[in-house]
């Protein structure tokens, strides 16, 4: 369903500029848990994917371990809303932790940053340090056009 180039576009136009997304995961006992993230994506014309560093220590790893799956809703005072259902896949290899270390450190602005700025991350191999990859299963945006003045195309794509 849907067109998957045009909502991948309007999907990383719409995340790179907010930045922050509202990240969902169910825990061991099937309750929802929410936090704030700051992926970053990649789209090379056929594929989409997303990178989170995160904690291998975190909470979300038994919620993870346990449903591989995850939400995340990106939102802007302009009522500019995206959200991806993606399935998910720690990235804990040293080789892996270095290319997410250098993809975040090297990316593109606003969702570029230097991941030593958080305190127990002191380099790619730290225990504290690791990532999560998306492979979204679902796309929706919705510019806040459709919802304030219904001018505008709300998109969504399904795998």
């Amino acid at each position: 369903m849907g067109d998957l180039r045009a909502t991948a576009d309007a999907f990383v136009t719409m995340a790179h500029r907010i930045v922050w997304a509202t990240a969902a995961t169910v825990d061991v006992d099937g309750r929802p848990r929410t936090r704030i993230l700051h992926p970053i994506w990649e789209w090379d014309g056929t594929e989409l994917v997303g990178w989170i560093a995160t904690s291998p220590q975190s909470p979300k790893r038994a919620d993870l371990d346990a449903h591989p799956s995850m939400s995340l809703t990106y939102w802007h005072p302009d009522q500019d809303t995206c959200t991806v259902d993606a399935d998910v896949e720690w990235v804990l290899d040293d080789d892996g932790r270095t290319q997410l270390w250098d993809r975040f450190a090297n990316g593109p602005e606003p969702v570029g940053y230097d991941p030593s700025l958080i305190p127990p991350w002191t380099s790619p191999t730290a225990d504290a340090f690791g990532g999560l990859r998306l492979t979204p299963r679902r796309l929706r945006v919705m510019p806040g056009s459709v919802l304030l003045t219904g001018q505008g195309e709300t998109l969504t794509w399904r795998a």
